[in-house]
């Protein structure tokens, strides 16, 4: 929410007993609950997330898909990510689900570990093998069988225009980040664009500081950290920027980033690499860019750490699978291999996101941002290896309490009901 790391999601509290009854209704170990025989007429969807699989791949995707499987045709539809494990839950478990579906990395362990998705093992070696990204199969992965492939990974950059930097530089450590976004901040242009909901741009603070978000023990209970001493530490920080260096909504989210930039209302933006793409975009495209302004001045480094360096970040990006319940698993698993082949994942890399293949690296494009991105993914983090993770996603108990912080409120307190819910539910 992993995911991809622009993820949103809506309260869904019963996330957990539906998973358990899409486990009772499929078998993980089929590849399709409805499954039929591939015949040719099939019509194949494939549910992908948000706007940043670039228009190019979608076109090689059906174009390839239907050249290779005559007389089926296949049909991309776009999800949005607020409201995406709900969405998911209810779809994938029902009689009319979406034959491959993109998922938030974070969001992974819930769907695997419930049957939700087919397993790939057989087809694992033709999908890339030992040349996938090891972090996105691991989270693909439950109790040894492998069912979500990776799709792309990213990473945060700090975004800035130097016509607004102007002769200031760029910091170097966490404490100099801070510090720079209160001095530029002004009753209307923030120093730092931060979101109350914006947990993501969170979790460096936490971990720098050397706090944690949530470990298991070797009688696999879990604990959450936030209350730990460096969890509070790292709150306190975000604390003074939400109070000190951002206008943006106390209450807010990470909806429409390039608009606070392109508006000129903030000096820094922590956000995803392929935000880039929102702030170029033509001034008159469907969600407007600003190319012509502070788009043809842009910038970008990884968010220092607190001893300089790049800081432990979250590692946005997302995973693809095949469901349990399309009715045509051969077919989708066709689809799978083309959305992981080399000329589809090198248009992705093209675009500024981190292909699923190690060997395509060498594809993403020599300029500053992409390369800022690759400086922060080589020092990234995901969110706790749990099956119930999604459940903490989905109810917003994070999201709540940075809210409650971005409003002033006492940060031990908070952090210390926020462990004790995420405990509650990781230990379920």
């Amino acid at each position: 929410m992993g995911g991809n790391p622009n993820v949103k999601i809506l309260r869904f509290a019963a996330v957990g007993a539906a998973a358990a009854l899409v486990l009772t209704a499929c078998s993980s170990g089929s590849t399709g609950g409805g499954a039929t025989d591939d015949a040719e007429g099939a019509e194949i969807r494939v549910w992908l997330v948000g706007t940043d699989t670039p228009d190019e791949a979608r076109e090689l995707l059906v174009e390839t898909f239907e050249e290779e499987n005559p007389g089926s045709t296949l049909v991309i539809e776009e999800q949005a990510w607020d409201g995406l494990v709900d969405k998911l839950t209810t779809a994938l478990s029902g009689s009319d689900s979406p034959d491959v579906v993109e998922v938030g990395n974070t969001q992974a362990p819930t769907f695997t570990s419930a049957g939700f998705f087919a397993p790939l093992d057989d087809v694992r070696e033709d999908l890339g093998g030992d040349d996938l990204l090891p972090g996105f199969v691991e989270v693909g992965t439950w109790e040894d069988t492998f069912y979500a492939a990776p799709y792309y990974a990213g990473s945060r950059v700090v975004f800035y225009s130097e016509q607004i930097l102007g002769d200031a530089e760029v910091p170097t450590t966490l404490d100099e980040y801070v510090e720079a976004a209160k001095a530029a901040r002004t009753d209307e242009h923030s120093g730092v664009w931060f979101p109350g909901q914006d947990w993501y741009n969170m979790l460096p603070f936490v971990w720098e500081n050397g706090g944690f978000v949530a470990e298991q023990g070797d009688d696999g209970t879990w604990e959450a950290g936030f209350s730990s001493e460096g969890g509070i530490a790292g709150l306190e920080q975000v604390q003074d920027l939400f109070e000190n260096a951002s206008n943006a909504p106390k209450d807010g989210d990470e909806t429409n980033l390039q608009v606070p930039f392109c508006e000129g209302a903030t000096t820094f933006l922590s956000a995803p690499s392929w935000v880039k793409w929102s702030v170029v975009a033509p001034a008159d495209a469907e969600v407007p860019g600003c190319p012509d302004t502070y788009g043809s001045d842009l910038h970008a480094f990884a968010l220092p750490g607190a001893d300089g360096g790049a800081a432990e970040v979250f590692a946005g990006g997302s995973n693809i699978a095949v469901a349990a319940r399309s009715e045509h698993p051969e077919l989708a698993t066709s689809a799978l291999e083309i959305m992981l082949s080399e000329e589809y994942q090198t248009i992705l890399a093209g675009n500024g996101l981190i292909p699923a293949k190690v060997s395509l690296a060498s594809a993403l494009p020599d300029d500053e941002i992409t390369q800022a991105a690759a400086t922060a993914a080589a020092n990234a983090r995901l969110t706790p290896a749990s099956p119930r993770w999604g459940d903490v996603e989905a109810q917003k108990v994070i999201q709540d309490a940075l809210v409650q912080i971005a409003q002033g409120g006492d940060v031990p307190e908070i952090a210390a009901e926020l462990d004790a819910t995420i405990e509650s539910i990781l230990n379920g």
